[in-house]
């Protein structure tokens, strides 16, 4: 029961976040590569477009992370692990595994530092 509270906080959270988020993915030499995509959620799965080096990526290692960056005055950005797999042509749905609001450095360092989402 906890997992379905979780995903409706990060499906509420993401929101504030707006579509547009980074996508980090790992090549088969262990390099990160990170692609700006929009994000839009179908049933409990985070969907993006995926370029052929990112599904590529995504077929060999599915963990994935994605990242929002903070909206204007915000003091936290948005992370959110998790399992991607091909949905479609140059598309990837990705599970969310855990999520968690993590504080800016020039952030209000009597703020949380880390406020978990999705465990």
């Amino acid at each position: 029961m906890s997992v379905a509270v979780g995903l409706t906080e990060l499906k509420e959270r993401s929101q504030e976040f707006g579509p547009v988020a980074f996508l980090v993915t790992v090549g088969a030499d262990g390099c990160p590569h990170t692609v700006s995509v929009t994000v839009s959620w179908n049933g409990d799965a985070l969907v993006v477009g995926a370029g052929r080096r990112t599904a590529e990526n995504v077929a060999a290692r599915p963990d994935v992370t994605l990242l929002w960056a903070a909206p204007p005055q915000g003091p936290y950005c948005l992370i959110v692990d998790g399992k991607a797999q091909a949905a479609g042509d140059e598309a990837l749905a990705i599970e969310p595994v855990g999520a968690v609001l993590h504080r800016l450095a020039d952030a209000d360092q009597e703020l949380p530092s880390c406020v978990k989402v999705l465990q």
